[in-house]
């Protein structure tokens, strides 16, 4: 079965879909699923863009290593993306940073929805995830200032059960069950391994994998 932007649309409008699930499958554990409502002031709100396309006949996913001189989460594996400015709206962010970062122009874009939000303790960021397909392959130009690599892996290897792995990390003198997905010599963990987890079980939902 082909990827398509309806069978997309069909994964991210799936009912009864237990996000938590989803989510609690990827996420470092002991690590709060939302902001602790004791915690002061408010939290920094970002949005990321999970861009989809056909890359020789397979369904792909864009993914980008942060730089490792970046003030959040330097090194990272990550989705294109960044902090909302003042007065932007959500889906605004996610666009302009996607476009700073590796040169996707927004009007190649067709955004088909979001994923639930994923808040990260360690930061205090909430992001906002959205999805959207790029028809056919898509020109990209990573600006070196923040990205130091264009990740376009196919999608189905995140299904290959070698890939999941979990690790014993010590953080913030905490010690932590840390669940990811190997990619070459990256790891793909927090954050967006919980929105991959996400998308790819919207995904089996649609029956896209079989």
């Amino acid at each position: 079965m082909m990827l398509s932007p309806e069978l997309i649309r069909a994964a991210l409008s799936l009912r009864g879909f237990n996000t938590a699930a989803a989510h609690s499958a990827m996420s470092p554990s002991p690590r709060p699923l939302k902001r602790p409502a004791d915690k002061p002031g408010i939290p920094h709100i970002g949005a990321v863009l999970l861009v989809l396309y056909e890359k020789f006949s397979s369904p792909h996913i864009l993914l980008i290593r942060r730089q490792d001189d970046l003030k959040y989460h330097p090194g990272q594996i990550s989705f294109p993306g960044g902090r909302q400015e003042p007065g932007e709206q959500l889906l605004e962010t996610a666009l302009r940073e996607t476009q700073e970062e590796v040169g996707l122009q927004r009007s190649c874009i067709e955004v088909l929805g979001e994923l639930a939000p994923v808040y990260i303790s360690p930061s205090d960021f909430l992001v906002h995830p959205f999805v959207a397909w790029h028809p056919g392959q898509p020109e990209l130009r990573k600006n070196k200032d923040e990205v130091a690599e264009i990740i376009e892996t196919p999608l189905g290897l995140f299904l290959d059960p070698s890939m999941g792995c979990t690790e014993i990390r010590i953080m913030n003198n905490t010690e932590l069950t840390v669940p990811f997905y190997r990619l070459g010599g990256d790891n793909v963990w927090g954050a967006t391994a919980m929105m991959l987890s996400e998308l790819l079980e919207r995904l089996k939902g649609a029956h896209f994998f079989v």
